[in-house]
Order: C-alpha cells, then sequence, then structure tokens
C-alpha cells in the first residue's frame, strides 16, 4: 500500500496564508456591499415629519453665495418650514479656505432672505467636516431641549449623517434634497464609495 507523500510544511504554510487571505477578501468585499446597500438605501428614504429642528449640512459657496448643491438643500429646507415640520432651521458649516464667510453664515442669510424670521433660524459655523457638524449642532440641540431632527442633505450622505446624530443622542430623520443622485453611473459610485470609506474611517475612530 502506497503512503501519501507528507506536504512540506512551507507548502502548508503558504496554503493557510492563501486561505487566510481569500477569507479575509470576501470578508470586506461582502462589508463594502453590505455598505454600500445601506447607503443606497437610506438615499432613496424620504422621512420628512415633525420634528424639532430642521438642519441644513452645508455645502460650498461662493464668496457669500451658495454653491447649486447647498442652494437646493437650502431650498428644500424652506419647503420643509414651510410645511411647518419644524419651528427652528439649523445651517451648518464652517468657513473652508473663505476668509470672509462661512457655510452657516451664508445658509442662514439665504433663508432669512427668503422669509424665515431670524429668531428661527441657528447657524453652527465652526464644523469643517460632517462629523463636527453633527457633534456642534448635536451640542446646539441638547443646549435648547431638542432632541429629534430632519436632516437635510444629499441622499448618499444620510447614511452617515443620521449615525453620526445617534452618536450624539439625536434622532436625524432624512430628508434627501431633489434631484440629489449623481447622473452617470461612474458618478454614482464614487458619490457611493466616497461614504462607505468616510462612514468605516469614523466607525474605526470611534472604536
Amino acid at each position: 500500500m502506497a503512503l501519501t507523500k507528507p506536504v512540506p510544511s512551507k507548502r502548508r504554510m503558504r496554503l493557510k496564508l492563501r486561505f487566510v487571505a481569500v477569507m479575509l477578501l470576501a470578508v470586506a468585499v461582502a462589508y463594502l456591499i453590505a455598505m454600500a446597500l445601506l447607503v443606497v438605501s437610506h438615499a432613496k428614504k424620504d422621512e420628512a415629519q415633525a420634528a424639532d429642528a430642521i438642519v441644513v449640512f452645508g455645502a460650498a459657496e461662493y464668496a457669500g453665495k451658495p454653491s447649486p448643491i447647498y442652494r437646493a438643500r437650502l431650498d428644500h429646507a424652506f419647503s420643509l418650514f414651510q410645511r411647518g415640520l419644524a419651528p427652528i432651521v439649523i445651517v451648518t458649516g464652517g468657513a473652508g479656505n473663505d476668509p470672509h464667510f462661512t457655510e452657516g453664515q451664508v445658509g442662514r442669510d439665504y433663508l432669512f432672505a427668503r422669509g424665515i424670521p431670524e429668531h428661527q433660524l441657528i447657524a453652527e459655523t465652526q464644523g469643517a467636516d460632517t462629523q463636527q457638524s453633527a457633534r456642534r449642532v448635536a451640542n446646539i440641540m441638547r443646549a435648547n431641549g431638542m432632541r429629534s431632527c430632519v436632516a437635510v442633505s444629499d441622499g448618499y450622505h444620510l447614511y452617515r449623517i443620521k449615525n453620526m446624530m445617534a452618536r450624539e443622542g439625536i434622532h436625524a430623520y432624512g430628508a434627501p434634497r431633489p434631484e440629489a443622485r449623481p447622473t452617470t453611473l461612474a458618478n454614482r459610485l464614487d458619490a457611493i464609495s466616497h461614504e462607505v470609506v468616510s462612514y468605516t474611517l469614523w466607525k474605526l475612530h470611534l472604536d
């Protein structure tokens, strides 16, 4: 009876390492797919309903004027305010590279010009990114006894926003601005991958 030739130890080790690498790759791919599906599913949900505040997450401004994307978010927040969903609108965003204006200030001025009374507008003007803005907005809300908000941004941004607000003890309902989805497949994939990476880095930082 012929004996099976034993596999050399180095070869066994290479096979084990290859198996581990394949399994890790499979887990990573499964995670990315699951996260992408979550980002997309939340982007499609319009959860706008009565809350303590409407929070508009900032986008670019140019010399005191909101960019088209930011203006669309602000206009959507204005329509939600007119529907009576919340008595307060909070706009967010720091200065970026502009020495004269902040996104929060520009958003507040825009909504004031559209007719929202000044005493119903709050500007968060220090946040340099989504995480900082979420934390600062949550501080403002807690200080004023507010616990829920309608979060206005681009659809793919909302899953991350809702999780960040929940981390701060604020329940956020997503309200994507109209026509927020990128028009081409490449742009959609880029937006989704950006959100997956940003969310993952945020979670890793928390852990």
